[in-house]
């Protein structure tokens, strides 16, 4: 049986999108193939390697990838989630496919985070696991539990 591809979109594929394909294919990887992400690849965000490593995943080693490059190559996906504010997932391009369903979870940007190192780590952790629950939720209602 093939795995359903998902793709995760976030602006610089730093944080929110590296976080949910690590978890979907952590969790649920012999069902689904996540990839990511973004529309202006950066740099990794180190609170969400920090926090991840935390949950026992190391990102630490990923690449931020460019959507534009997937969508010229073709790559289909059966699910494109984004992963940013509402304002930012609107910017995010339509993907060709057979049964290509976009999803938005808007999640906040861990770059934006005020406070001191530990309030934003704190911050971090609670974003962490939002959005492990979403994937988690997504996994349950696309009946590949």
């Amino acid at each position: 049986m093939s795995r359903i591809k998902v793709l995760f979109v976030c602006v610089h594929n730093s944080a929110r999108s590296q976080m949910a394909e690590a978890f979907l294919n952590t969790l649920a990887g012999d069902r689904y193939q996540a990839e990511s992400a973004g529309m202006e690849p950066g740099a990794l965000n180190s609170l969400a390697v920090e926090v991840m490593k935390e949950a026992g995943i190391d990102i630490s080693h990923n690449k931020t990838k460019s959507v534009f490059e997937k969508y010229k190559n073709g790559e289909l996906f059966s699910y494109v989630i984004t992963v940013c504010d509402e304002a930012s997932a609107e910017m995010c391009p339509i993907f060709p496919g057979i049964r290509t369903e976009t999803i938005h979870w808007s999640f906040e940007d861990p770059a934006s985070f005020m406070g001191t190192p530990e309030e934003k780590l704190e911050k971090a952790r609670r974003l962490r696991d939002a959005i492990k629950e979403k994937v988690l939720k997504f996994v349950e209602e696309t009946g590949k539990a």
